[in-house]
C-alpha cells in the first residue's frame, strides 16, 4: 500500500506543513524542548506522522535533534511499531476514565529503554471529561522524562485547561499542486505509467489529504491495470470529462433547453457523480471569469483553453457571475433533491429561465439563432420606474416593478439607491410569484431569514439599513454596540445574503446612532408585547383569580414571563 510505503520517516521527507517543521527543527537543534504538543488537522495531513518522526528525534541514541539517525535501536523500534517506551493510545476506543487512569499510572516511572518515555494519544477530544480532568492532573506537573503527543480532528471539543498546558501546531490541508508533485515522484519510483491529467483528478479528489490521495492512487493503478490513464481515473472517480462540461456550458450559452438536456443524457451513460459534475460546472465557470477579467490568465494553446476563451467571449461577466450563483446554489441543494440528476438539470435550466432580459443570448441576431429565441416576441421594455423620496430625504430611489425581475429575490442593478418591499427567500417562489426586495422598513423583519449566529448576529442585530444603492446595501450600527464589529463581520454578512439572493450585494457597515428600524429595537417590542399579552391574560383567568380569592394571594410584580 502506498500509504504506508511512503510515509515519512524524516521531517525532510515531509510534504508542505513548513510552519510546524521550522518550529519543531528549531526547537529540537536548540533544546527547547516543551512536555506536551498537540497536533490539529484534517484527516490524512500528517499528524500522527509529524508525532513519530518527533518521538524518533527525542529518543535517538545518537542525540536528540531534527535529524534522527534511524539506525539505532530505538529509531527502528519506533519505524516498526515496538517501542515500549513509546506508548499509543488510540482515544477512541479508549474513552473512559479508567482507561485513563491505567494509562498513566506508571507514568512517574523511568523509561526502560530510551531517553523519555513518550505518550502519543491519537484523536484525544474522544476522551471523556472525566478522562480529561485525570489526564491534566499529570499534564500540570509531569516527570522529567514523560513527553505527550497528542492528535485531534477537533481540537474545539478540548477543555482549555489541556489546550492551555500545550504547544499547538495546526497542520494544513495539502494543495493540490503539491499533491499532484509528489505523486510523481512516488509513481516514478514505483516504475509506474501516468497521465498527467490522471495526477490532476486524484489531487483534487484528495481534497487537501495526502494519505487519501495516495489511497486513491492505489485504487486508480488497480483499476487500470498497472497504469493510471486520465479515462481510467474519471470513470472510477465518477467524474465528467472537461469537454463534455465545456460543450454543456455552450448549449448554456446558447440557450437551448433541449440541447441541454441531451448533454445531460449525454452525460449520465457513463453514471457520473453529480456532485462532481457541479463542481466541474463551477470550475470551468470561475476560469470564464478569469479570462474576461484578467484575459493573460490562460497562456496555454491547448484545444479546451481556446474553447474556453471563446466561450468566456459569448458571455457577458454579469452572466458568468449569474451562472456562477446558481451553480453553487445547486451544488448546495443536491443532498435535498429528490434526485441528482434533476438537480443538475434544474441548476442548468434556471440558468436560462432566469437570465436577464437586457443580456442578449448568445449566437442570436436580428433573424434569431441557435437560441431558437424569436426577436419579434421579445417582451416591451417595462415602463420607466417612479422616482420617489427615502426616508431621510437625503436620495432618490427608483423603485423597478416585480414583473421586470429577472429572478425572483434578485437585486437589480438600477445604479441608484432602491427601496423595495419585504424579502422572500428565492427558493420558495416561483416566476408567477416574484419575491420582493428588502426595504429599510422590513430589514428588522428580514433578519432572522439570514441565519446568522455568534459575533456577526450581535452586530448584525444592532445595525440600520439605510441606504440600499443598486447591489450596495448600506448599514449604520449603533455606535453603543460598534466594539463588536470587526471587518470580518462585512464578509460573513454578505455570504449570508447572497445565498438568499440571486445576485451578489456588497454591505457596507459604519457606526452611528441609529433609529427604532433595527432588529434589536423590533425583539425589544415583540417581548414587551408578549409581556402585556401574558399579563392580561392572567389579569382574566378565572382560575388563577379563584385561587387568589381562595388562598388571600397576590401576584408578585415582575414574576410574569411569557411562553417562549
Amino acid at each position: 500500500m502506498l500509504a504506508r510505503k511512503w510515509r515519512p520517516r524524516t521531517f525532510h521527507e515531509m510534504v508542505g506543513q513548513q510552519h510546524v517543521l521550522r518550529a519543531l527543527v528549531n526547537a529540537l537543534d536548540n533544546d527547547r524542548l516543551h512536555h506536551a504538543y498537540l497536533f490539529t488537522g484534517t484527516r490524512g495531513v500528517g499528524k500522527t506522522t509529524v508525532a513519530r518522526i518527533l518521538a524518533k528525534c527525542l529518543n535517538c541514541e545518537v542525540g536528540v535533534g531534527s535529524e534522527p539517525c534511524g539506525e539505532c535501536g530505538s529509531c527502528r523500534e519506533i519505524a516498526e511499531g515496538r517501542s515500549v517506551d513509546l506508548i499509543e493510545v488510540d482515544a477512541a476506543s479508549r474513552t473512559k476514565v479508567e482507561d485513563t487512569r491505567e494509562l498513566l499510572d506508571n507514568v512517574q516511572y523511568a523509561p526502560s529503554r530510551a531517553r523519555f518515555k513518550i505518550y502519543l494519544i491519537d484523536e484525544v477530544h474522544m476522551l471523556s471529561n472525566h478522562s480529561f480532568n485525570a489526564l491534566l492532573k499529570t499534564l500540570e506537573e509531569p516527570p522529567p522524562h514523560a513527553k505527550f503527543l497528542l492528535a485531534t480532528t477537533d481540537p474545539q471539543k478540548l477543555p482549555a485547561t489541556i489546550l492551555s498546558r500545550c504547544l499547538q501546531f495546526n497542520l494544513k490541508n495539502m494543495l493540490p499542486e503539491q499533491v499532484v508533485e509528489h505523486l510523481e515522484k512516488i509513481l516514478a519510483e514505483e516504475a509506474v505509467e501516468f497521465e498527467s491529467p490522471a495526477l490532476t483528478l486524484l489531487g483534487r479528489a484528495a481534497a487537501g489529504s495526502m494519505r487519501d490521495a495516495l489511497s486513491l492512487t492505489d485504487q486508480a493503478i488497480a483499476y487500470g491495470s498497472g497504469q493510471l490513464q486520465e479515462a481510467d481515473v474519471r470513470d472510477m472517480l465518477g467524474t465528467v470529462d472537461r469537454g463534455r462540461v465545456l460543450e454543456l456550458m455552450t448549449r448554456v450559452a446558447e440557450g437551448d433547453a433541449a440541447k441541454i438536456l441531451a448533454c445531460v443524457d449525454s452525460i449520465a451513460e457513463h453514471a457520473p457523480d453529480y456532485a462532481s459534475t457541479l463542481e466541474e460546472v463551477i470550475s470551468l465557470l470561475h476560469q470564464l471569469t478569469l479570462a474576461q477579467m484578467v484575459p493573460g490568465s490562460l497562456t496555454g494553446d491547448t484545444l479546451e483553453e481556446n474553447k474556453i476563451r471563446e466561450l468566456a467571449a459569448t458571455l457577458s461577466l454579469d452572466e458568468t457571475q449569474l451562472f456562477y450563483q446558481f451553480a453553487v446554489n445547486g451544488r448546495r441543494d443536491l443532498p435535498v433533491a429528490p434526485d441528482p440528476r434533476i438537480a443538475l438539470e434544474m441548476t442548468l435550466l434556471r440558468m436560462i429561465a432566469f437570465r436577464p432580459a437586457e443580456m442578449p443570448v448568445a449566437g442570436s441576431g436580428s433573424g434569431g439563432g441557435p437560441s431558437g429565441v424569436d426577436p419579434a416576441r421579445k417582451k416591451p421594455d417595462p415602463p420607466a420606474p417612479p422616482v420617489v423620496k427615502t426616508a431621510n430625504e437625503a436620495e432618490t430611489i427608483a423603485i423597478k416593478p416585480a414583473a421586470a425581475l429577472p429572478v425572483s429575490g434578485a437585486l437589480e442593478p438600477t445604479g441608484a439607491a432602491v427601496n423595495l418591499p419585504p424579502l422572500t427567500v428565492a427558493p420558495q417562489v416561483t416566476t408567477d410569484d416574484a419575491a420582493d426586495l428588502p426595504s429599510s422598513e422590513s430589514w428588522p423583519a428580514f433578519f432572522d431569514e439570514l441565519g446568522l449566529v455568534g459575533i456577526t448576529q450581535s452586530v448584525a442585530l444592532h445595525c440600520e439599513l439605510v441606504a440600499i444603492k443598486g447591489r450596495r446595501l448600506e448599514f449604520v450600527i449603533d455606535s453603543n454596540n460598534a466594539s463588536l464589529f470587526q471587518e470580518r463581520q462585512v464578509s460573513a454578512l454578505e455570504m449570508a445574503f447572497n445565498q438568499l439572493l440571486t445576485l451578489p450585494v456588497e454591505v457596507s457597515i459604519v457606526a452611528g446612532q441609529v433609529g427604532e428600524l433595527t432588529p434589536f429595537r423590533l425583539r425589544q417590542i415583540q417581548a414587551a408585547e408578549r409581556q402585556r399579552e401574558a399579563e392580561l391574560a392572567l389579569e382574566h383567568d378565572p382560575q388563577l383569580a379563584a385561587l387568589l380569592a381562595e388562598f388571600d394571594g397576590m401576584v408578585v410584580d415582575g414574576s410574569i414571563r411569557p411562553r417562549q
